[in-house]
């Protein structure tokens, strides 16, 4: 037997988690190698051999959907059963090693795209949308020819996931009810794996390294997410002490339940607003029982990534509509499409930069794209009928930037209303300050804007000049720098000045050791993972304003993120006494 290993990473996301590993290696059509061979008897075993394979996959996915996800997705797997043994589908691809001298994944390959671009090019929306169930069988028959790793549509029990890295249109795909955990070789705290992560709740080790090349499926792991501890094989005493973790993480998540209910309130009567960040939809979902007072940041870009094309306005408007009545006339702040950076739209040719996150991604490519950032803000519109709704764009850098984005509003509005749809008076257009320029011109911005939202994930990315993606550099990215928590009091000073108001929606919010200095600067909304409201509620409900400010003042004048840190782990053992 492999005694245990011990590695350390990147931790992102509080716990600790036991559990067997399944190592995901992706295969894209798009990455099939072109190759060709005389080898025809050879390559043609491959294939048949391979189809064989898929098909007793998908019948066994039938059978799991059937059972746990309904009937619609059941319909989904057979319907791919039908194409893979289809007369005009799988033949050609044999055909094309025979006649064409194509290598087995070359011939699927160039099969897959040609029929999958036939799909793309018809009239109903429907039969555009079987272009990705066409790319997913031709991704499982690759998978089997080169003998890769595993789907994340096959994950069928409770795992902790390995991979390279994850991309969001990955972590779209899973089922999130099964996976337990996360480590990758690359990634930081603020990855949209990161995110996701926190979103869910489960413990989370990035920037692995090596450690990913010695994990093999169905290997026993135990996972710090707080210390980006990964124990490969876990010897006797290890596993008793993290399944004595496991057991004090659940006595203390029972303790945090009765702060759902309850707001947060200082012990000297401030209160202040939690909310939730969310991707889907389907996240607003029992917020309210969870305590959320507000959805902080509705992520719209996985509504986009989710699709093989653009979704439309009435699709749109459906899925945020859902958002706003599921939180029963709690606000929702909707973020309008935030794609570039290392999130990417298949169907949207973006250029390939050096620098993505510098470049042409967020507001700068709506402004571009216009209708497709007006078809968004119509249909956004249209959702705050059935409740409030306040808009907010992101990666703004400048005031030309916020008045031709105020202004597409203001068009969409006079559209809708032109047509007789039915929109709220009252819709807060306001914008995310991550950039350090927002964050300089805040006091001008905060005439005009209805309100701010601090992203403290690119804020620090791009005031410390650290790739927030880049685990080489991930010892200087903190949000408790000094130069950080300064632009942080001069946006908040800025709304104040203004009559306005300053939510947060970055990591830092979702930080109990941040809670009171953000109470002290005078932060109004806290806006996070829905795993971690209650946590910083319970903080909030510990401390005095009065103290927290005399904090916010003793930590502003000290040089260092180590020192801010060691000086809010002070004032928070002071107040767990």
């Amino acid at each position: 037997m492999t005694g245990e290993m011990v590695y350390r990473g990147i931790g992102v996301s509080q716990g600790a988690r036991v559990g067997r590993a399944y190592v995901y290696t992706p295969v894209r059509i798009e990455d099939a190698q072109r190759l060709r061979t005389d080898e025809h008897e050879a390559e043609l075993a491959r294939l048949r051999a391979a189809k064989q394979r898929s098909l007793e996959d998908l019948e066994q996915l039938v059978q799991h959907a059937a059972s746990t996800l309904g009937e619609e997705k059941a319909v989904i797997l057979k319907g791919q059963i039908s194409m893979l043994n289809d007369p005009s589908f799988y033949p050609p691809m044999e055909k094309a090693i025979v006649h064409e001298h194509w290598a087995a994944e070359t011939a699927v390959s160039e099969v897959v795209t040609k029929t999958a671009a036939v799909f793309e090019r018809m009239a109903s929306e429907y039969m555009q949308e079987r272009a990705a169930d066409v790319r997913d069988i031709g991704s499982r028959l690759l998978l089997h020819i080169k003998g890769g790793g595993g789907r994340l549509s096959d994950i069928r029990e409770e795992v902790i996931l390995v991979a390279d890295d994850l991309t969001p249109s990955d972590t779209v795909q899973l089922d999130r009810r099964l996976v337990r955990g996360f480590v990758t070789r690359t990634g930081g705290q603020t990855s949209h794996t990161a995110i996701l992560a926190n979103s869910l709740g489960i413990a989370a080790v990035l920037g692995a390294g090596v450690a990913v090349d010695e994990i093999r499926t169905g290997d026993l792991l135990a996972l710090d997410g707080a210390t980006g501890e990964i124990v490969i094989h876990p010897g006797e005493m290890t596993l008793e002490s993290y399944l004595a973790a496991i057991t004090r993480q659940e006595e203390d998540q029972l303790g945090l339940t009765s702060f759902a209910s309850r707001p947060a309130i200082t012990s000297d009567g401030h209160r202040y607003e939690i909310a939730a960040n969310i991707g889907t939809p389907e996240e607003a979902r029992g917020l309210v029982e969870q305590g959320a007072e507000a959805i902080g940041l509705y992520r719209t870009e996985f509504l986009f990534m989710s699709r093989s094309q653009m979704p439309d306005e009435h699709s749109q408007y459906e899925a945020y509509r859902a958002a706003v009545e599921a939180m029963a006339g709690r606000p929702v702040v909707i973020r309008t499409l935030d794609i570039g950076g290392d999130k990417e739209l298949p169907y949207l040719d973006l250029p390939k930069e050096m620098n993505p996150f510098l470049g042409y991604r967020a507001i700068r490519l709506c402004l571009d794209e216009r209708q497709l950032l007006l078809t968004q803000l119509r249909a956004i519109l249209r959702a705050s009928a059935h409740g409030p709704v306040k808009i907010m764009f992101p990666m703004i850098s400048g005031l030309q930037e916020w008045q031709a984005a105020r202004a597409l509003v203001a068009e969409a509005r006079h559209q809708l209303e032109q047509e007789g749809v039915q929109v709220s008076d009252r819709v807060e257009i306001g914008i995310m300050v991550e950039i350090p320029s927002a964050a300089l011109m805040a006091d001008r911005f905060a005439r005009e804007v209805d309100f701010f939202s601090i992203g403290t994930n690119d804020l620090v990315q791009y005031t410390l000049a650290v790739d927030r993606m880049n685990e080489k550099v991930a010892d200087l990215y903190d949000y408790f720098h000094p130069a950080v928590l300064q632009l942080i009091r001069r946006v908040i000073e800025a709304s104040e000045a203004h009559g306005k108001w300053t939510g947060m929606c970055g990591s830092m919010a979702g930080d109990p050791l941040a809670a009171p200095l953000l109470v002290g600067l005078g932060l109004h909304e806290w806006s996070m993972s829905a795993s971690a409201m209650n946590r910083v509620k319970r903080v909030i409900t510990q401390v005095s304003r009065d103290a927290c400010r005399a904090l916010a003042d003793q930590v502003l004048d000290l040089g260092t993120a180590s020192e801010v840190r060691a000086a809010l782990q002070d004032f928070a053992d002071r107040i767990g006494k």
